[in-house]
């Protein structure tokens, strides 16, 4: 059980460490609500299950082992996160008057699915850190499956507190449309910061 505990301890700092995931979450708030934020981050965490299973199968190895494919997979989620920025900027500079009440049509889970899926560097926070936890003498999968949803769980309850306390920060008031539209500016920024975030790391 100490072995639980201690990963948990030391894979806190790193989920309150801002990165992609976490920008993209609460550009997700500050677009539309605190529901938003936690839909966004049941994405986030089912992307990061998907890093899961295969850190737990040993494919995680095979990826990180072939810098092309590597590389392909990190650009691919800069492009991703690029994308979403652009669209936001559209809807700042168009001239055509923004449907507030319809944003809450977009997909926040499966945007936040590929944010994380697309990140290598959640890949490598599993590649280099659950090793250390395990007891190479036992069920090795089993383990690695263990200290996954340890992380995955603790990503929940942080990412949606931080959703509730950002909303009552950001949504104070009712907004109207010069106001949305900077929220928009603003939220196109958060992702691009996170793809820029992901150019230099």
């Amino acid at each position: 059980m100490s072995v639980w505990v201690l990963f948990a301890l030391t894979v806190l700092p790193l989920i309150f460490t801002p990165g992609p995931d976490m920008l993209f979450i609460l550009s997700q708030v500050m677009g539309k609500d605190a529901k938003a934020g936690m839909m966004a981050t049941v994405g986030v965490c089912s992307g990061y299950l998907v890093h899961s299973i295969l850190v737990a199968l040993g494919i995680a190895a095979i990826i990180v082992s072939f810098p092309l494919l590597f590389e392909a997979i990190r650009w691919l989620g800069i492009a991703y996160l690029l994308y979403l920025a652009v669209g936001l900027f559209k809807s700042v500079l168009s001239k055509k008057k923004l449907a507030i009440e319809s944003r809450s049509s977009s997909h926040p889970v499966r945007k936040g699915f590929f944010t994380a899926l697309l990140n290598p560097k959640g890949m490598l926070i599993y590649f280099a850190i659950l090793p250390q936890f395990i007891d190479k003498t036992g069920n090795t999968v089993t383990q690695g499956l263990l200290l996954s949803c340890i992380f995955i769980g603790l990503i929940f309850i942080v990412y949606c507190a931080l959703s509730l306390i950002f909303a009552k920060i950001t949504q104070k008031t009712q907004l109207d449309e010069r106001k949305q539209k900077w929220i928009d500016g603003t939220s196109g920024g958060l992702l691009a910061l996170a793809a820029s975030w992901l150019m230099v790391n």
